[in-house]
Parts: C-alpha cells; structure tokens; sequence
C-alpha cells in the first residue's frame, strides 16, 4: 500500500497539529483496517479532515447558547426557558439529549457525558464505544479518554470506516458515480452531507498529493 508521510499530510492538512505523531497514527490504523489503495486513502482523510477539524477537534463541543440548543435538538428544547436550564453547561447537556440512547443508562447515569463523541469521527454512546473497544482491541468502554489520543482515535475512525462498508464506496468503479457514493460516505458518517463541499476538495486535495 501508499505510505502516507508526514509532508503529505501537512499538505492535505495545513492545520493539523503534531503530523509526524498523526502520520504513524493513520499509517498504522489504514493498513490494519485495508485503507491500503490512494482512492480509500484519499476520501478516509477528505472525511477525517472535516469531521476533525483537520485533525484538531476530538471532543465533542457542547457549548451552546439556548437558542442554539432550539436549533439543534428542537424537539426537546421547544422553548426558550428550558433551553437556558442547558446552556452553556456541556455536562448536564450531553447527560441530557444522550440519555437512554445509543446503549447509555437514564440522565442519572453520567453515560451521556461519559460516552459524549469522542475521537476523529464523534464516536457517541456507550453501545458505539463497545463497538469500537472490541473492533480495535482496546477498552474505550472503560476508559472514553483514550478516543482523545491519535492511535486510538485513529484506529477506531478506521474500524468505522471498514466496518461500514466506506473502502468499497471509495473504490474507483467505472460502472458507478463516483460523487454519488461520495455523498453515500458523507452520510454513512455524518448523518447527513453538511460540509460536503468541502470534503470533496479535501478529497481533490488529498488525491493530488498522493499521486504526486
């Protein structure tokens, strides 16, 4: 397979910090999980890079003002005076919207903070994190802080990538729209295709440089 170095990754992403540690990182976990052609490589970092904010951003932000909240989660914020009982309080809020939800325990539990999304893709919910501890051979159910450091947080973006079958829809196919499955990635790991512009030019952009 393409080895992805250091400087490529600088260039793909100009924001990211700490490259050298990134690059063994994402070496690593792209050969375990067949990330191994320079199409699957391209779109993994394209998503990785937007979802992460070029490799920067591995704990959810739960900051939010109260008409954020309405905007967000307007079903369980459809009013101004409950969204400020939630405001700008990231704890409460995530023990809140993620409670009973994605394997997590009720709002007393602490899961919801606990299991918040962590890692290069926003991993959410004590269920998911059980997922990926067994897909990677690491106890995230028991410690979630280690989605925060780059070898975890890149092997399980990987796992996620293979075990939702993304490799085959990055593969080049002459038979099918390569934007379509594309946009099918984009939704696989976001849940819908915000921000999809821009993933494809990191995509573009990443394509160039490992061909370079």
């Amino acid at each position: 397979m393409p080895e992805l170095t250091s400087n490529q990754l600088s260039a793909i992403m100009p924001a990211c910090p700490d490259s050298e540690s990134w690059t063994a990182a994402l070496n690593a976990a792209m050969a375990q999980f067949d990330i191994t052609t320079a199409g699957r490589m391209a779109a993994f970092l394209a998503q990785l890079a937007q979802e992460s904010g070029q490799l920067k951003r591995l704990v959810e932000n739960l900051n939010y003002t109260a008409p954020r909240l309405m905007q967000v989660w307007p079903a369980r914020f459809p009013a101004l005076d409950k969204a400020k009982l939630y405001e700008r309080n990231p704890e409460k809020l995530a023990n809140y919207v993620y409670a009973k939800r994605l394997g997590n325990g009720d709002e007393t539990s602490g899961d919801g903070w606990r299991y918040r999304g962590r890692g290069l893709i926003q991993l959410t919910g004590r269920g998911n994190y059980r997922s990926a501890a067994l897909g990677i051979g690491q106890p995230l159910d028991e410690q979630p802080e280690l989605l925060e450091q780059p070898g975890p947080a890149a092997l399980s973006a990987a796992w996620f990538w293979k075990s939702h079958g993304l490799n085959e829809l990055a593969d080049d196919r002459n038979e099918d729209e390569d934007t379509e499955d594309f946009k099918t990635i984009t939704r696989r790991i976001n849940g819908g295709t915000v921000g999809l512009k821009e993933r494809m030019a990191f995509c573009e952009k990443a394509k160039a440089v490992l061909k370079g």
